[in-house]
């Protein structure tokens, strides 16, 4: 097909996300390699967010493609109580690769399952029913993980289920006051314990955290915060949750975000990255002394394509690409170069207000004056980033614009002159913000 007949074909009859199906405008895309997206007519696209935030190794990577089709050709799918040799390997692998006593795994089909079904081993492992969330997370679209979800995808999805507690972020949504990150750490944990105590601690069975803040911010933990934040769940028994689901496999310069705060959570979540996307997996992990209540317990969950057969062949390859082609150590290594290029942004555009990164999970904000307000109001737009959107879109630079700011996650696979030539793209359209400057 062209362009424009799959775009008509897919908006007659089919839904969008976040979306109303007749206001879409779909990315038609034919291929994809690398870093890159192909349109059918052979528009070369860079995918300076790696989807979403999710094509780690970056598209098409022929190691993988081979392990998926010799899986094809002995095992593709048995039920969830059977034993298969790739589910011993791959739940193995990760026992050995995740830090800490996190020694068990139960595999689900994506970040929103591996968040539900930690939501119900939190609960039946605790006892408690009460869970703690953060405003600016997102934990999935799921009837409980849109309670545990804090933006204003949830608005819609309410009511939902009773017991879910959100509390602010150590960063303001409005950070112009000028609080220091130690600040931001001391005052967030004064105010979560306050809240710990009005609603009972004994209530409380854990608390979620995407360990670093995705869509709604790219916010790494301000200095001391995992820290204080373990041992203050800790005081009162709450369990820790990291969802990782977008943060982890490499994407910060660690194999795992929670990895910057030296701690170790009780459940760790994850999804996207650990098959770059190539099939839908996810997964929840445990430390061992949940795994050892259930060992004993039931554990009241369960899914048809729990532990596929090809999703978990595609995870074994992923991983062993991701490590064995240094794309770690390439996060760490391009971060440095993303972080040269935002200052360099900043300094050069008056309406940069800040760029963000961590490893190669980035994003830009922007301002509309000099006082530092949001271009964009919260959960709304304004004209300028709508053609900024459509610049990135006509010179071949695919990301997300959301509200006032724009994400720059490329695939952890990416070169220094192809993230230049992104950021040469990048310092082209910030020309159409800085005419939306006041001054």
């Amino acid at each position: 097909m062209q362009s424009q007949e799959m775009i008509d074909l897919c908006k007659k009859h089919t839904l969008w996300s976040w979306s109303a199906s007749d206001k879409v405008s779909p990315l038609p895309i034919a291929r994809a390699e690398g870093i890159y997206l192909y349109s059918p007519e052979g528009q070369r696209i860079i995918d300076f967010n790696s989807q979403l935030m999710s094509v780690n190794i970056g598209h098409r990577h022929p190691k993988v493609l081979e392990a998926m089709k010799k899986q094809m050709d002995s095992l593709l799918y048995s039920f969830p109580g059977s034993a298969t040799e790739v589910r011993a390997r791959v739940s193995k692998k990760l026992a050995e690769l995740v830090p800490g006593d996190i020694n068990t795994f139960f595999f689900t089909l994506g970040g929103a399952e591996a968040n539900e079904n930690a939501i119900k081993a939190a609960r039946q492992f605790t006892g408690r029913h009460k869970i703690l969330s953060r405003y600016r997370s997102y934990h999935g679209a799921t009837n409980a993980t849109m309670q545990l979800t804090g933006d204003p995808r949830r608005w819609a999805n309410e009511p939902g289920t009773p017991g879910f507690i959100r509390v602010m972020d150590p960063r303001p949504y409005d950070y112009s006051f000028g609080s220091t990150p130690e600040e931001q750490t001391k005052n967030n944990l004064q105010y979560l314990e306050e809240v710990i105590t009005y609603e009972g601690p004994h209530t409380i069975a854990a608390m979620f955290i995407e360990t670093v803040t995705g869509t709604n911010g790219i916010l790494p933990p301000p200095p001391g915060y995992l820290q204080g934040l373990r041992a203050l769940l800790d005081k009162y028994g709450i369990l820790l949750v990291c969802d990782e689901v977008m943060c982890g496999w490499g994407r910060t310069g660690k194999l795992f975000a929670f990895e910057h705060g030296d701690i170790v959570p009780d459940i760790v979540t994850m999804a996207k990255g650990l098959t770059s996307s190539y099939i839908p997996l996810g997964a929840m992990g445990v430390r061992d002394e949940i795994a050892d209540h259930f060992r004993e317990n039931v554990f009241w969950g369960g899914l048809t394509y729990n532990a596929h057969a090809l999703a978990l062949a595609t995870a074994e390859a992923v991983i062993d690409v991701l490590l064995g082609e240094g794309m770690v150590e390439n996060a760490v290594r391009m971060g440095a170069v993303m972080r040269k290029e935002m200052d360099r942004l900043q300094a050069k555009h008056p309406s940069v207000r800040e760029g963000r990164q961590i490893g190669l999970f980035g994003m830009i904000d922007v301002q509309k004056n000099s006082q530092g307000e949001s271009i964009a109001p919260y959960n709304g737009s304004h004209p300028a980033m709508l053609k900024l959107g459509q610049f990135f879109r006509d010179e071949g630079l695919f990301t997300f614009i959301r509200w006032g700011s724009f994400m720059c996650n490329p695939p952890l696979c990416i070169t220094e002159e192809q993230l230049l030539e992104a950021f040469a793209i990048v310092d082209r359209g910030l020309e159409i913000t800085d005419e939306a400057f006041e001054g």
